[in-house]
């Protein structure tokens, strides 16, 4: 099995972007299919069997809500 190389990349987008992806998100978990997205120049594809979180972090006048999809790659 080929080892991935490790990554941490920020991307932020405009509002319509983002709306929109999290719209693809929302349709693939309702319908249980894997959710499949860009990001950076790379295609990641979420397996249905993926889980949901999301975090809420706070910091001095800072705040950050985070929804995460985290999954074990096979």
């Amino acid at each position: 099995m080929t080892t991935k190389p490790e990554r941490d990349v920020e991307k932020g987008y405009p509002k319509a972007d983002f709306v929109a992806k999290l719209r693809r998100l929302a349709d693939a978990i309702e319908n249980g299919d894997r959710f499949e997205i860009q990001i950076d120049g790379e295609r990641i594809y979420v397996p249905v069997r993926a889980e949901f979180t999301i975090e809420h972090e706070r910091s001095g006048d800072e705040e950050e809500i985070e929804f995460q999809i985290k999954w074990v790659s096979q």
